[in-house]
């Protein structure tokens, strides 16, 4: 019994270890996001503020930067998923003895460095085009052209290991069928492997996509003097960073999440309709509260989504410039207090004179030499020497 109790209090604190390790970070860019401290941080807590939002939005750089982002990241999802469609198609139709070689061949780029692929794209197009005789205002210069291409280079590796992960289940008795009854190769691979291959190739988009769009070490040597979103965050963390960057982590979690339910539901309610598990009239509601009863990951995905909306309307009623200002004279009235504790505490004080503490500074360590008496005592003697002086040496004269 104490053996069971154990083993799952260490499996509870191993899970919370676990996932603290994975969310926690994302939880401190939430937070870092509402707080109106100028640097992202969680403590001290200052204002509730929404502040940082609409300095994201007023930041055309960066938004540039992310159209920039979107437009390779689309351009990337084609030329990859029809590179990684087609490879994977190839790879089925290759004699056996060779597909070992070819695997290896087109999953290598995979295992290469970014920067490798970086630089290698640069110098392989810069040599084309002084082959072919361009010059660098053509389009082989072009920073967006460069970027989809070195991105694709290992992206499509990726999309065709999705898409043979499918092809393993096909049975390839269907295509033969549908040839034998009159069907051309197009009209086979058209009807019957297209939708088979349908879940995976939208799959395959979507890491394609996200692949490029957080991509960084390929990017920074092929966009030129352009800007994606990646490359403008990383200026901006090198240069110092404010919480308009952890606004843009709030974003794309509270996305991610609403995303994932989204999908999550319409899944679950697919594989119920292609079971016949599903009553007629069912709605997506009912589907929904399904599958939060089975999987906790839900109900806490749930909640953080709520947690976010509450954490957005309060900010939208909350006065973040009176918490400010508060927050200002409290920082005021608390210098204070501490410049009059140091002044009571520096040696030589006379309260009871109400002389300022600065004026026994010399009386401590350096005995008193910085006091102005002493400069005039000095000068006094010298004055009186210097008349006794001037006598003796006339009547000696």
């Amino acid at each position: 019994m104490k053996a069971s109790i154990l083993a799952r209090g260490l499996t509870g604190l191993y899970l919370l270890a676990f996932f603290g390790f994975l969310f926690g970070p994302l939880f401190i860019m939430v937070v870092t996001a509402l707080n109106s401290s100028s640097f992202p941080r969680i403590s001290p807590w200052d204002c509730l503020t929404f502040e940082w939002f609409a300095k994201l939005a007023a930041d055309e750089r960066l938004q540039t930067g992310l159209l920039t982002s979107l437009g390779v990241g689309v351009a990337v999802v084609l030329v990859s998923v029809s590179l990684g469609l087609a490879g994977a198609l190839f790879l089925t139709q290759i004699r056996p003895s060779a597909r070992a070689g070819y695997y290896t061949l087109i999953t290598a780029p995979i295992l290469i460095p970014g920067v490798v692929l970086g630089i290698s794209t640069l110098i392989f197009w810069d040599r084309t085009a002084q082959l072919l005789g361009f010059g660098t205002d053509s389009f082989f210069y072009n920073g967006i052209f460069l970027t989809v291409l070195g991105q694709s280079s290992f992206i499509s590796s990726y999309c065709m290991l999705m898409i043979i992960a499918r092809l393993q289940r096909f049975d390839t008795g269907q295509i033969e069928a549908a040839l034998d009854l009159g069907a051309t190769n197009a009209q086979a691979f058209r009807r019957i492997m297209l939708p088979f291959l349908k879940p995976a190739i939208i799959s395959a988009g979507i890491i394609a996509f996200l692949a490029s769009f957080e991509n960084y070490n390929t990017t920074v040597f092929t966009i030129s003097s352009l800007h994606t979103f990646t490359t403008i965050i990383s200026q901006k963390v090198r240069l110092g960073i404010d919480p308009s960057i952890s606004v843009v982590a709030f974003i794309i979690i509270l996305l991610t999440l609403i995303g994932a339910l989204v999908f999550e539901g319409m899944s679950k309610r697919a594989e119920l309709k292609k079971a016949r598990l599903l009553p007629e009239g069912t709605g997506a509601g009912d589907v929904l509260r399904g599958l939060f009863k089975s999987n906790p990951a839900m109900i806490m995905s749930v909640m953080v989504v709520v947690a976010t909306m509450a954490g957005i309307w309060l900010a939208l009623g909350h006065s973040a410039t009176q918490c400010k200002a508060d927050l200002l004279e409290q920082k005021l009235e608390r210098q204070r207090i501490l410049e009059e504790e140091f002044r009571q505490t520096q040696p030589g004080a006379d309260e009871s004179s109400g002389a300022p503490a600065s004026q026994g500074l010399g009386a401590g360590a350096f005995g008193n030499v910085f006091d102005p008496k002493n400069l005039e005592g000095a000068a006094g003697v010298d004055g009186k020497e210097g008349e006794q002086a001037e006598p003796q040496d006339g009547g000696q004269q």
